[in-house]
């Protein structure tokens, strides 16, 4: 799953608007016009299109990319949206953190960044996966939400996300399908 698709699935799951998803969005310091979020979450051209050299998919001319860096930001504004903005001790609000480093660490790093703006707990995020009926640990989940380096850090896979956005979508809205 690349950025984009993410972006695609939690705007379904939670039912995001696209005033507030340009709100959060400048609120994690990108600016950007609906035009611009409209290509963003615009859908590939039919996967049919496959450059068979490279396997990979034939982006839509409509479509922009969601670089590591701009979701990242969207998601700490999509934190300070659903939270508001909290001040250090030190009086100044604090600057968000950039943990993205590369593509194998967004996963990870989106599973803790929305378990911090919903305001879940582990057992929530549990019953989210359950919920799209993969049933993991509390070690499982534990382990993909340290932080890269750690002991027991586990890289998160493409897997844990389509059946966490899933099982998100089935809680909020009710709706089932898709893939294990």
């Amino acid at each position: 799953m690349n950025n984009n698709d993410i972006l695609i699935r939690l705007r379904y799951a939670l039912d995001i608007k696209d005033t507030d998803m340009i709100q959060a969005f400048k609120l994690g310091g990108i600016e950007i016009t609906k035009e611009e979020l409209k290509k963003i979450l615009a859908k590939p051209d039919n996967y049919a299109f496959r450059d068979s050299k490279e396997e990979k998919f034939i982006a839509n001319p409509d479509m922009s990319t969601c670089s590591n860096e701009m979701f990242e930001s969207f998601l700490n504004g999509f934190i300070l949206f659903k939270r508001g903005k909290q001040e250090s001790k030190s009086g100044k609000p604090e600057e968000p953190d950039f943990r993205i480093k590369d593509n194998r660490s967004v996963n990870n790093v989106f599973l803790k960044k929305i378990k911090i703006a919903l305001s879940f707990t582990g057992e929530d995020m549990l019953a989210i996966f359950k919920e799209a009926g993969l049933d993991l640990s509390n070690s499982e989940l534990s382990a993909v939400l340290r932080r890269e380096g750690q002991r027991n850090y586990k890289e998160c896979k493409d897997r844990y996300i389509r059946n966490f956005l899933k099982g998100l979508t089935i809680k909020n809205r009710g709706i089932t399908g898709g893939e294990r």
